[in-house]
């Protein structure tokens, strides 16, 4: 059989009704899922911008008590993370420990001291940054012996270790500054399960002589909810887009079998003997 040179491709005839069904189903599940997504993302923003706000009234709040042994049990990151403390007790200058750190300052390592309190409770304080070139504690100032108030931001324990690194007690090396694991690495009991931030009020800072520096405390919070959410609903749009693209061309070409259906019926007719 010879096909005619330049003969127009057979046209695909409407789908199957079966077809047309299973096709609106998906995008009904699809347009459902990214609505929802992004609706989801819409309510993380408003949590976020609470939480900024929040922290943000905790930390230029003025400083209070740090919380005692009752509240231990009760704290959490909502209602305590960042609050302005104050607490006043003895270093305990031998149980030092360094945790790896990255700040504006550079790399280098934070001061975790145990602060032994009248109650005869210990919180760590991170009394702030040190360079490498000062993690030797003969190679700073003279740590003032006695009592001290300390001044800063309360921060919740961070276990297991920084990013594809892992607390080593017994070599001494941090990378997190995990309360509990330092705590029971030094024989401490009696350890508040947080630490505190301090302040640069409670640090000497300055030249390197006088490390460590405190006040370093980053306070960013990614808030990229809002673009998450434009994707999303984006996406949502595109599947009403492309289900009204389908209906428009499932219409198309049901015409258009309907228009070649009247044509081969009037062409018998006419070709029918009279």
């Amino acid at each position: 059989m010879q096909h005619t040179e330049g003969a127009a491709p057979a046209r695909r005839g409407p789908r199957s009704k079966a077809a047309l069904i299973a096709l609106a189903i998906v995008a009904a599940l699809l347009f459902a899922g990214f609505t929802a997504l992004g609706t989801w993302q819409v309510q993380r923003r408003a949590w976020k911008l609470d939480l900024i706000e929040r922290v943000t009234q905790r930390v230029n709040a003025p400083a209070q008590a740090a919380p005692g042994q009752g509240e231990w049990p009760r704290i959490n990151a909502a209602e305590h993370e960042y609050r302005h403390v104050r607490l006043t007790g003895t270093f305990l200058h031998k149980d030092e420990s360094l945790v790896q750190a990255s700040t504006v300052r550079g790399g280098g390592f934070w001061v975790l001291t145990p602060l032994r309190l009248d109650d005869g409770s210990v919180v760590l304080v991170n009394r702030g940054f040190v360079p490498p070139e000062l993690k030797d504690p003969a190679a700073r100032a003279t740590c003032n012996p006695g009592p001290v108030t300390v001044s800063g931001l309360l921060r919740l324990s961070e276990p297991g270790g920084g990013f594809l690194r892992h607390n080593d007690p017994a070599a001494g090396r941090w990378f997190s500054r995990d309360v509990q694991a330092i705590a029971q690495a030094h024989g401490l009991t009696n350890a508040a399960p947080y630490f505190v931030d301090a302040d640069a009020a409670s640090s000497p800072g300055g030249d390197s002589a006088r490390a460590p520096e405190g006040g370093l405390t980053v306070l960013a919070f990614s808030n990229s909810h809002l673009v998450y959410a434009i994707t999303w609903y984006t996406l949502a749009l595109m599947v009403v887009g492309a289900a009204w693209y389908v209906v428009r061309v499932e219409r198309r070409d049901a015409r258009m079998q309907d228009n070649a259906g009247h044509a081969d019926s009037d062409a018998r007719s006419a070709d029918a003997p009279r």
